[in-house]
């Protein structure tokens, strides 16, 4: 067992880093109040192969592992919960077509998408759904050599940017759930204005309307019918991206509140003289630590994935502590700033409004602890 990192990894960690705070961090409030990312961040993004790290490199991507994945989308969170939901979110349908997807599919829609020439996108939820796939109401009806599609999906993201989009539906052949990658803004594909959430500002959500939308038959992922497993594992590989984003937020919340405790003066010497601040700030490190070599783990656990339940089960616990513990140093940060603390001109109000957002997406915490629970259960 090595804790050390390897020199590809510091690389890619340092690469990231770099970046982030060189490019990112001066327009970060512009991000939060536009919520758009610019596109030379895009472009830049694109350069550096931080859209394709974990993907292999006869599809454009980086070859970097889901470790190395995870320690760049950390530097990249720190920075902007938004900009690392976007790359988070293209990850999450790169990998659903890496698992899944035939040669053919591969090398068509992987590669501009490693490449960030493409942004990708992901489309389960409904407006009825939930977390439940059996409430799919999107319909895919088989004609000829094509698949005609009909419905809405809600809080996609990427939606408007170009590229490939999963979307999942139930086709009328089988009665089961079916992937598919559409191409979007073909016929008949039109989205909504951005959903104003409430943070992570840049990673916009958009409703996806399908009418009519006819898809090729080749463009069925892993079969008909295969819908539900596709799911599964591959929301399962999203939630690398979303614990490794929280892990971001937990080191950014600890920061600022590090500097703001040192800065802020109280009788003629900073309030990090006083216990209460000096027991709260070792919370946080104590808390940083914990879910740090457990998302490192998780995206070790990614590179191999042997079985595919078990798997589900590091998922849910990664994320779900993360989460949490994201929302929990995000709290403590606000009260040692206090009053200061509920201002837009700190940054850790910012940090705040995107932690909150971690444990409600890609499965609420108390449906991962279900799933927690019903592999442990089933395993004893």
């Amino acid at each position: 067992m090595n804790f050390n990192l390897t020199k590809e990894q510091l690389l890619i960690q340092k690469m990231a880093r770099d970046f982030a705070e060189r490019y990112i961090e001066p327009v970060a409030e512009q991000i939060d109040r536009e919520n758009k990312i610019p596109d030379e961040i895009i472009e830049g993004l694109a350069a550096l192969d931080l859209f394709g790290i974990p993907f292999a490199e006869k599809y454009g991507g980086a070859d970097g592992g889901y470790d190395g994945y995870v320690l760049a989308m950390e530097q990249i969170g720190k920075v902007s919960g938004g900009v690392a939901v976007t790359i988070s979110a293209h990850s999450l349908a790169l990998g659903a077509i890496s698992t899944f997807g035939n040669e053919e599919q591969k090398v068509k829609y992987m590669t501009p998408g490693c490449q960030g020439q493409h942004i990708l996108s992901f489309a389960f939820t409904e407006p009825g759904t939930g977390s439940d796939p059996k409430q799919i109401t999107t319909t895919a009806v088989k004609d000829g050599d094509y698949y005609v599609l009909n419905g809405t999906k809600r809080f996609i993201s990427n939606a408007n940017f170009p590229g490939a989009i999963v979307i999942f539906a139930r086709d009328n052949e089988s009665g089961k759930i079916t992937a598919f990658i559409v191409e979007k803004w073909t016929e008949g594909y039109t989205v909504s204005e951005p959903w104003d959430k409430i943070g992570q500002h840049g990673g916009q959500l958009l409703d996806v309307y399908l009418k009519d939308v006819k898809v090729p038959v080749e463009n069925v992922l892993g079969g008909p019918g295969m819908g539900y497993p596709i799911l599964q594992l591959g929301i399962s590989f999203g939630k690398v991206g979303v614990s490794s984003t929280a892990l971001g937020a937990i080191l950014a919340a600890y920061e600022e509140t590090l500097k703001y405790s040192k800065e802020k003066m109280h009788r003629d010497s900073s309030i990090a003289k006083f216990q209460a601040v000096q027991l709260r700030i070792a919370d946080m490190a104590i808390k940083y630590e914990a879910a740090r070599w457990l998302t490192y783990r998780f995206g070790c656990l990614a590179n191999e994935v042997k079985d595919p339940r078990q798997f589900a089960k590091e998922a849910a616990l990664t994320k779900t502590f993360v989460c949490e513990t994201a929302v929990d140093a995000a709290r403590v940060a606000m009260d040692i700033h206090g009053s200061y603390g509920l201002m837009n001109d700190y940054k850790v109000a910012r940090i705040y409004r995107d932690a909150i957002i971690g444990p409600q997406i890609e499965g609420v915490s108390d449906m991962q602890k279900m799933i927690i629970a019903g592999v442990a259960l089933s395993s004893y």
